[in-house]
């Protein structure tokens, strides 16, 4: 069979690394295979080499069996490989139009000078948008569009370069089931205009869903690829992280305490709306929703971030300052940002620093900062939490997703909280650094902590929640035990069906 792409051998070195050991796949046309593989495991750099971004030590590039070398990435586009990123790569201050065509632009000839053909850009862009069935506006700005909007831009600039192979790294990760359902639709016409898609999730249910064979790569190596129908979720991790994972959500029944944070008729206009909820000692409280419910302005303004019109927020009963995040902090509410690289962690710092920088008043002697106990206290949260790295002064931006996530958890839980909100805490991990992150929450919960968990992965609030607030345009419109709670129970709610 003639491949749309394949990779022989392909081995990849860094200074002192292994990145890829003589990595081998083969795609077909009109199919989509998916590859998974823990962080680190070496995904993001394979396909660096299929795109040009890195040339490889040994081994060959293959497309419908012609050997290809591409020396950087604009070769790689212009012969029709095009990815699209987790993070999307748009100019927020341009239109739709002008980044789908950035960077090659159709031109005419006026005499002696080239102009940019706009008829001939919005013909083009305009019958993508067909094939797409989206309803893009061509004249809007990046900027005013959501994130599924601005997906929906990377796979259309892809295919203004007439790409034939299609790799999407992570396109689910900021978007919710009905985002992703639309997606899905999406894939499902490119398949069938024959362009070969690589599909890259931790997410294993879309594997099943969406995909048609799947290879898993472990250490640089090539494991095993399989027919989507012929292989299960266990055997997919097994592979994947070389042993049985066993149980994935490690909740465990206990007896819950008091209430040890509250919010009552909160209200902040055209984002949070009259909303009310309580967390018990040890108890997981989920929030579930669609993009654009309120779940992450509502926990911005319980935490003192932004501030609400009204309402009260209460810890072990006493009610705090509304808008006074430091304040918030110091009674013990504690939150874990979404989104770890920009508002979690100072990436270019270490271990050490970023741990530290949250208490800093706390670890200092007079004018300066101990730094034995900063070196103690990151030391812990290595140990504590599981971090894998060479040491405590370690750059965060050097590690794999999971453990910036952990450094990120750790940060927060060496203020002592009483209670912790966790907003999306497994987002772009692997399985594996989930069921870790998994069992620190549990670990949590056992301890006595209040949490409370905001997710769009539903079968992470199914198995690890007590009770889950469902919110539909900013206001709860439901709450479900954890015998009550189900996939359509939430749906229903969520959409007001």
């Amino acid at each position: 069979m003639e491949y749309a792409l394949e990779l022989k051998d392909i081995t990849m070195w860094f200074p002192g690394v292994l990145a890829l050991d003589k990595m081998n796949l083969q795609v077909r046309p009109g199919e989509v295979h998916a590859i998974c593989g823990e962080n680190g495991a070496g995904k993001s750099t394979l396909m660096k080499v299929c795109t040009g971004v890195h040339q490889p030590y040994s081994g060959e590039i293959r497309m419908f069996g012609e050997r290809q070398v591409f020396k950087n990435p604009n070769e790689a586009y212009r012969k029709g490989i095009a990815i699209m990123y987790q993070e999307t790569s748009l100019f927020e201050e341009m239109t739709v139009l002008e980044n789908m065509y950035i960077g090659h632009e159709p031109h005419l000839r006026r005499g002696l000078f080239s102009v940019i053909d706009y008829a001939a850009e919005r013909k083009q862009a305009a019958e993508i948008l067909r094939l797409l069935d989206t309803d893009l506006d061509l004249n809007e700005k990046i900027s005013q569009l959501g994130m599924a909007k601005k997906q929906m831009v990377e796979i259309a600039k892809a295919l203004t370069f007439d790409a034939k192979i299609l790799i999407l790294d992570e396109p689910t990760a900021s978007l919710t089931q009905r985002e992703v359902d639309a997606l899905f639709g999406v894939i499902e016409k490119l398949k069938q205009q024959g362009i070969a898609i690589v599909y890259i999730s931790h997410r294993l249910e879309e594997i099943f869903a969406m995909c048609d064979r799947v290879t898993v790569i472990r250490d640089g190596c090539y494991i095993s690829t399989s027919n989507v129908c012929d292989t299960n979720k266990d055997k997919l991790v097994a592979d994947m992280v070389g042993r049985d994972m066993g149980a994935y959500y490690p909740k465990k029944q206990i007896e819950l305490g008091e209430t040890v944070f509250s919010v009552e008729h909160l209200k902040q206009e055209g984002l949070v709306n009259d909303v009310s909820l309580t967390v018990r000692k040890g108890e997981i409280v989920g929030i579930a929703g669609l993009a654009g419910a309120g779940r992450t302005e509502l926990a911005l303004a319980a935490c003192g971030f932004t501030k609400p019109d009204s309402g009260t927020v209460t810890v072990d009963g006493k009610s705090l300052p509304l808008g006074d995040a430091a304040k918030s902090m110091e009674s013990g509410v504690v939150y874990v940002s979404e989104d770890r690289g920009k508002c979690g962690l100072v990436l270019n710092m270490s271990i050490n620093d970023n741990v530290a920088l949250p208490q800093i008043k706390g670890l200092c002697k007079g004018p300066f900062v101990d730094r034995g106990k900063c070196k103690n206290l990151a030391k812990e949260a290595i140990e504590r939490f599981d971090i894998k790295a060479p040491h405590e002064d370690f750059v965060v931006g050097n590690l794999s997703g999971g453990n910036q996530q952990k450094v990120s958890v750790a940060r927060a839980v060496a203020l002592n909280p009483k209670a912790l909100i966790l907003d999306e805490p497994t987002r772009g991990v692997d399985v594996n650094a989930k069921a870790e992150i998994y069992t620190i929450i549990s670990k949590f919960a056992q301890n006595g902590l209040g949490i409370l968990m905001i997710s769009s992965d539903m079968p992470e609030l199914l198995g690890m929640c007590d009770r889950i607030y469902v919110m539909r345009d900013g206001l709860i419109c439901g709450e479900l035990s954890r015998e009550e709670a189900t996939k359509e129970q939430i749906l229903k709610l969520a959409l007001n069906i």
